[in-house]
């Protein structure tokens, strides 16, 4: 897959599509534990992901990964956003 930094997806204002809200999922990593170590896990257990802290987020709409990017606190403290810096050319992210 390639991505393509600042390449933007402008769909024809005409299009009824452009209203239609879709889900974008944010992936921080993954993990593999066996059926045991899943069983085992309660308050305060740690599940180690296949990330380090400061690497990138795929952002995926269904399983297409649309674009990566760095995980950020919003400017008033009340959540979480993602600052794109990769985003999949639209030729290859559908």
């Amino acid at each position: 897959m390639s991505l393509k930094p600042d390449v933007a997806i402008s769909p024809e204002p005409t299009t009824p599509l452009i209203t239609v809200p879709i889900q974008v999922t944010v992936s921080v990593g993954q993990a593999h534990p066996t059926v045991r170590e899943l069983l085992a896990l309660k308050q305060d257990s740690v599940l180690a992901l296949d990330r380090r802290i400061e690497d990138p987020v795929d952002l995926f709409v269904g399983s297409h990964l649309i674009a990566r990017g760095i995980l950020e606190e919003k400017d008033n403290g009340a959540g979480l956003c993602v600052r794109l810096t990769e985003v999949m050319a639209p030729e290859t992210a559908f």
